[in-house]
Parts: C-alpha cells; structure tokens; sequence
C-alpha cells in the first residue's frame, strides 16, 4: 500500500491506509497505549494494543498501517489539524531505532540554553518550535525573491572566494588557494555591482564571511544576504524599491505562515507610510522625545534604533523607518557622497521593530571618482582591476541594497539571540561544535 500523508488522512475515515513518521510522543495505559506520530504535514494519533508498541520510543521512525477512524466528541483535540480522527493500527513497523533522548523532545517549548540548542542541533532543529523559526526563514526567501522578480531582477550566484577584501580592512578570512592567499567574500556587493551592466537589475541571496571580533546577541561570523541592485536609478528611487521589498516580504510571510507566527505571540506588522529620516534628524528626534544626546555620533547605537522605532510607530503607525545620510567616512568607498554635502552620504538603513535589518546606498559610478575613494581609503586600485573594469567601460548611476536574513527572522519572531535565526551558525566559539571542545 503506498504511503498516504498524515493530514490527507482527514479525507480517508473508514479507509485503511499506511503513514510513516516520526514518534513525537508515547502514552501507555496497561494494555493499550496511543503514539503520536509526525510527518511533513502534521501530527496524528495511533492507537495501538500493548504488544504493538513494544519498545518503541520518542523519534523512531516507524511505518504504520491501520484504519482511519472518528475520535468521541468528547476526545476531540481542536489543537491538532487532524485532531477529530485517530489512526487504530494493524501493523506497526519500527524503520529506524532513536537512541535515548538526551533531553525531553516532547516539551511544547524547548526550554534549553543555547549551548546545548546548537550541541545537539541535528536533533532539536525537529523540534515543531525550532522548526517553525525556519519555515517562517522560508517564507523570508520566498517573500524576497517573489518580490525582486516582480521588479525584473534576475537571480545571480555570486563567487564566496575572493582575491581581497570587499569592504576594506583586515576582516577577513584568509584561504589557502592552491598555494596563494585569498578571502572568503565579505559581502556579494562588488559582484552584484558588475552584473548591473549585463542585466541592470539583479537580486542575489549569499553568504557574508565576516571575521569580526565580537560574540554579540545580534552578530555572526558567517551571515546570509539578499541583496538586490539596480542600474539607472536616482536616491529617491532606490527608497522607493527598499521599502517596497521590505513591505512585500514581510507581509508574503504574514500570509503565508500564520498558523507558525500565532505560536511565537506574533504581532501583525504596522504598514503604516514609513518614515525617512536623516541621521542627524533622528538624533534629534531623540534627543527631544527620549532626553539622550547623541547628536553628534555618526550612527545609532542599539537603543537609539528601539528609541526612533517606538517614535515611528507611535507618530507614524509605521514598525519600519527609514534612515538616511550617514557619515561618509563611515561607509563603504563605493557609497557616492551626497554632491550638496559631501561629509554625509547617499546611504541608508531600513529599520524594523528596534533592529537595523538593511543597509545599503546609492553607489559611485564614475571611474575615476572610484579610484580616488579607493585611494583614499588607503587600498589599492590595482586590487580591484576586475571590479573597476566595469567602471572604466560605462556603468549607469546605480545603487543597492542589503537586507540580513538571519536578523529579519530574529526580529519578526523576537527570538534572544540570532544564532537560534541560523541553522548551522558560525561564530568565534563554534563551527558545527564548540571549539573548545577541539584538542590543541
């Protein structure tokens, strides 16, 4: 008999059919006992006499054939999508033994520190709550590229080795390359840059390798991107396209996933008109309205980001503000210098609910303005021939954008730390397991 999904068994009362799952819960009561088991749909109950269930334990993977029956109104269970039928077993096969549990996985809140979250994270990524952090990622993707092709970007898969750095500086990590040294891209940013020619407008979902010092609650060493870039543009434009991406994305995944955000107390989205804001407005802004004067810094701290939130939500009805102007110095060398006020920049970063989840800029197309912001920073032009080839033969006034995959999920699901927003996260103490459990 072929295989017959849990929740399609909805639709086959007084069938007999076969599923196959995993064991998420076991329930003796002396001669009879009842399994829940679990597939990619959903969960079902199995009731099963006692000689069937024998040893069976919480995550074997067992084949189960049986007729689907209505359970009593009264043992109805309105928490379960199949919650008014149960499975009663003829056969039960174990296909794969589970050893011992370390910790109990039948817990509705997996309540572990994070160390042992990620030790054992082949086994608590099954967990129904930590598995819903990476579907509602899904929708993020999903949101991101449905979006971007609306706006006639095409998809590019850009190089993660690289011959030098992206940003500048010694960030890096260094790669044995048949004997030469090279990097692990910082960024797709100078890749993306070069396809504007080819096609104008691309999108690109890839890793940042990022070797900061820093074990933060919002940092990692290896970082996922989804940038989009776009050629022929203005400053007001590429505003424009930002917000919209961020707008669509998220609400794709408010429509996509509800049943998952309802279990994480999710708040729907206020999509009121997102404010823009200059830094040093904001600065100001918060100096008037939270009393902290920090107006002449040349960026937002973390509670100056929850501060102008909260300012945008209340003023505005808006969880997305819009932040504009900073610093040149403080940006990238490609990011092009406002022509009214050099000191400050065509830049911006799109915040949501207290959290920076994307920077970008308009970029300096000129050739030789490239050059000299290259040199000016202290590196050198001939260590980005590739790169500037596709100045020095005609690139259109264009800029982009980046949002962060792994701090967009941590905050539309107000999750503590962003490593739990990672399947496998890097960091200084960890790649796969911990590095001080590594022999010197």
């Amino acid at each position: 008999m072929s295989r017959t999904l849990i929740l399609d068994c909805n639709d086959k009362i007084g069938e007999e059919v076969t599923i196959s799952g995993w064991v998420q819960v076991r329930r003796d009561h002396g001669k009879i006992g009842f399994l829940d088991v679990e597939d990619r749909t959903g969960i079902i109950q199995v009731f099963c006499t006692a000689d069937k269930l024998g040893d069976i334990r919480v995550q074997d993977v067992v084949e189960i054939t049986g007729k689907i029956a209505e359970r009593p109104e009264k043992l109805i269970n309105p928490n379960l999508e199949t919650g008014k039928i149960e499975l009663q077993s003829e056969t039960v096969t174990v296909l794969s033994k589970a050893a011992e549990l370390p910790f109990d996985m039948g817990m509705k809140t997996l309540d572990l520190q994070l160390p042992t979250l990620l030790d054992f994270r082949a086994l608590t990524l099954r967990h129904s709550e930590v598995r819903n952090i990476f579907k509602i990622q899904s929708a993020i993707l999903e949101g991101f590229r449905k979006v971007s092709k609306e706006l006639d970007c095409v998809e590019i898969v850009v190089p993660e080795i690289a011959i030098g750095s992206t940003e500048g500086g010694a960030e890096v990590f260094k790669v044995d390359y048949y004997g030469h040294q090279a990097t692990m891209t910082q960024s797709p940013q100078l890749y993306k840059q070069m396809l504007v020619p080819v096609f104008e407008r691309v999108f690109t979902v890839a890793h940042a390798y990022r070797a900061e010092p820093s074990v933060t609650t919002r940092h990692l060493s290896v970082a996922t991107q989804m940038d989009c870039e776009f050629g022929f543009v203005a400053f007001e434009e590429l505003l424009d396209l930002f917000e919209k991406v961020g707008t669509e994305t998220l609400k794709h995944v408010e429509n996509e996933c509800p049943k998952e955000l309802k279990k994480f107390g999710f708040k729907p989205v206020a999509f009121g008109k997102i404010p823009r804001l200059t830094l040093r407005e904001a600065q100001e802004i918060i100096f008037k309205e939270f009393g902290r004067d920090n107006r002449n810094e040349k960026d937002l701290n973390p509670q100056d980001e929850i501060d102008i939130c909260k300012w945008a939500l209340e003023k505005h009805g808006s969880d997305l503000v819009t932040i504009t102007h900073f610093p040149t110095v403080k940006r990238a060398f490609y990011t092009m210098p406002d022509p009214e006020n050099p000191e400050y920049s065509l830049s911006y970063d799109l915040l949501f609910r207290g959290l920076e989840i994307l920077s970008g800029s308009q970029r300096i197309n000129d050739y030789d303005q490239l050059v000299e912001a290259i040199k000016s920073r202290g590196m050198k032009p001939e260590e980005f021939e590739l790169y500037l080839q596709a100045f020095k033969y005609g690139m259109p006034p264009e800029g982009g954008f980046s949002f962060g995959l792994e701090r967009m999920t941590m905050n539309l699901l107000q999750l503590q730390n962003i490593r739990q927003a990672s399947l496998f996260p890097r960091d200084m103490e960890r790649v796969d397991i911990r590095l001080s459990t590594l022999k010197k």
